[in-house]
Formats: C-alpha cells, sequence, structure tokens
C-alpha cells in the first residue's frame, strides 16, 4: 500500500543484521531519500518513541505532500540535536528497528527483513560501534524483544533475506 504519490520501503532487522548497508544500497538505486531510525531515536530507550516521531513527523506530512523534519539525536550529548528537514518525495527508504511497526503499515510499499544469528549480529555491531555500543547491548535487546513480540514485522516481511 502506498498513500497518495509515497512510497516506502522499510527495511528492518534487529541489531547488527545489516540493514543500513542494505538500505543504502537501495535508496542509491532507487534515487530514494533514506532516513535511518538510528537519527531519530532519543537515546537508548528510545524505541519506541522514535517510532511515534517517524509516524507523527515524517510519515504523516511527507503523504500529505509537506515537507517533514525530526531532531536527529546527539548520541554524544545525549540529547536531541539539529532539526534535519525532509522535502516532499515519492521514494523513502526507512532503516532500523520500528520501522516495520503495526502503526506504520498504512504507510509502507513494502517491507524487508534482515536476518542475521544473534552471534554475527552482536560481532558487526561491536565493530562497528565498538565500546560505545557494548555497555547498552542487552538494554536495547530487550526493547528490541518488547518490539517484535507486539509487532509482527518479520511475519509482515515481503522479503526476508538471511544475512548471516
Amino acid at each position: 500500500m502506498s498513500v497518495g504519490d509515497l512510497r516506502v520501503l522499510a527495511v528492518e532487522g534487529r541489531s547488527g543484521s545489516g540493514k543500513s548497508r542494505f538500505a543504502a544500497t537501495i535508496a542509491a538505486g532507487l534515487g530514494a531519500t533514506l532516513i535511518r531510525m538510528d537519527e531519530i531515536y532519543p537515546g537508548w530507550d528510545g524505541l519506541q518513541a522514535a517510532v511515534t516521531v517517524l509516524h507523527e513527523q515524517v510519515l504523516v506530512p511527507l503523504a500529505a505532500g509537506e515537507p517533514a523534519r525530526w531532531r536527529l539525536w546527539d548520541w554524544a550529548g545525549d540529547r536531541p540535536g539539529a532539526w534535519h528537514e525532509v522535502p516532499a518525495t515519492e521514494r523513502l527508504v526507512v532503516e532500523g528497528v520500528g520501522c516495520g511497526a503495526d502503526v506504520l503499515t498504512a504507510y509502507r510499499s513494502g517491507l524487508i527483513w534482515i536476518e542475521a544469528s544473534a552471534d554475527v549480529r552482536r560481532e558487526r555491531a561491536m565493530a562497528r560501534d565498538g565500546d560505545t555500543y557494548a555497555p547498552h547491548w542487552e538494554r536495547w535487546a530487550r526493547q528490541e524483544d518488547a518490539f517484535y513480540a507486539a509487532n509482527d514485522v518479520r511475519g509482515q516481511a515481503d522479503l526476508i533475506i538471511e544475512n548471516g
């Protein structure tokens, strides 16, 4: 389904599954705007809050043909950062845990789930973010568990990609 001229592809999967690289490649190939959920999460406990921001501040305005904006999260300062604006667009790729939420279904044209084993995901995440992420791995995993218990994202995926 799409809303008006807006076509949204969500790329979901647990932390470290390989969503970011895949989504960047797809967005470049489509000439689409790319939004990363990790720019929107308001801190390490902000998964669900980011879903609300994506819905209310990004997808609703874009579906109405209006510009959208959200505040980038300043991870180093653990506080809201600068506003980021997205002009009205027809093609949007959103990647990250939460972009496949049930509340966003009406806005999605497609949903891709990236699958990887827990060991592979942790290894990738630590290689990517190292000491910054290590103390928060379990904390974030609990949020993912709660989110995926409430939203059958994998079950609704149009495509599942095994990535390690």
